[in-house]
């Protein structure tokens, strides 16, 4: 079942701003104001920091990787926990992990991801979300975060753009919370509708520069190839979404339990 909802959260300085309350599960929806989706909050502005503040978050889960985090560190409220957690430690090259090579040198990278190229080197990207050790690790870190008890408001996971990393994050949380594939892949598509408007200054500014912004598409926005690559491995690999909290993360079925509890 499909329930349309409007959980974009307008904070112009955190862009791809979502929360993931109110979607429907097998048994209730997903609690509202307590779990959120988002870009980084490198460019968080005094003048929004009010704002988020009212959100109530008060752990914030960063997917990015060392480098990332070094070169554009969070600007985070007063008294806000920060976990850094390398999703894409273990990575040798993930496209995810270099799109600020956009503003470097556009139309280099454009060139390297045309015909075809960036969706496949996409698609392994996603895999590696569910097969590498950093991964594991991280997402694994990630949920027991979650889980603990004395973490108290709301939480808050992102990466550079909030789309890939913070995809899969979200994607395999609503599935384990019991929300239906379809509200999965809407929450996960709803990138396209949320990030891309940021995004105009920065495909401006590559336009100036002789790229055309069709080429960039598949970097800057979401596709639903991506989240079945991820799935796909998964499969392969685990055989079922539980399987891979359990054997792949070291859940045990008590956490999920605690997660549903928690989380609907």
């Amino acid at each position: 079942m499909n329930i349309q909802h409007n959980r974009h959260i307008l904070i112009p300085s955190a862009p791809n701003l979502r929360d993931l309350g109110g979607l429907p599960t097998t048994d209730g929806p997903v609690k509202q104001g307590v779990i959120y989706r988002s870009a980084t909050l490198s460019s968080l502005s005094d003048a929004d920091m009010a704002q988020f503040s009212d959100l109530g978050v008060q752990t914030v889960y960063d997917l990015r990787t060392a480098d990332e985090v070094a070169a554009s560190p969070d600007h985070l409220p007063e008294g806000v926990n920060s976990v850094e957690l390398d999703v894409l430690a273990d990575s040798s090259l993930s496209v995810a992990a270099n799109l600020g090579d956009l503003k470097n040198d556009p139309q280099a990278l454009a060139s390297a991801l045309s015909g075809g190229q960036a969706e496949r080197l996409f698609e392994e990207t996603y895999r590696d979300l569910v097969r590498l050790p950093s991964a594991l690790n991280s997402y694994r870190c990630f949920y027991l975060g979650l889980l603990d008890e004395s973490r108290e408001g709301a939480a808050l996971f992102h990466c550079t753009t909030g789309k890939d990393r913070t995809g899969w994050a979200a994607a395999s949380l609503l599935g384990l919370l019991g929300v239906d594939k379809e509200d999965i892949y809407a929450d996960y598509l709803q990138t396209n509708t949320d990030l891309l408007p940021a995004l105009e200054p920065l495909l401006q500014q590559v336009e100036a520069r002789g790229v055309d912004r069709e080429v960039l598409m598949p970097v800057l926005g979401v596709r639903e190839s991506y989240l079945d690559a991820a799935f796909t491995q998964l499969r392969e690999q685990f055989g079922t979404l539980e399987a891979y909290a359990t054997e792949g993360l070291g859940l045990s079925q008590d956490d999920l339990g605690r997660l549903r509890l928690r989380f609907r």
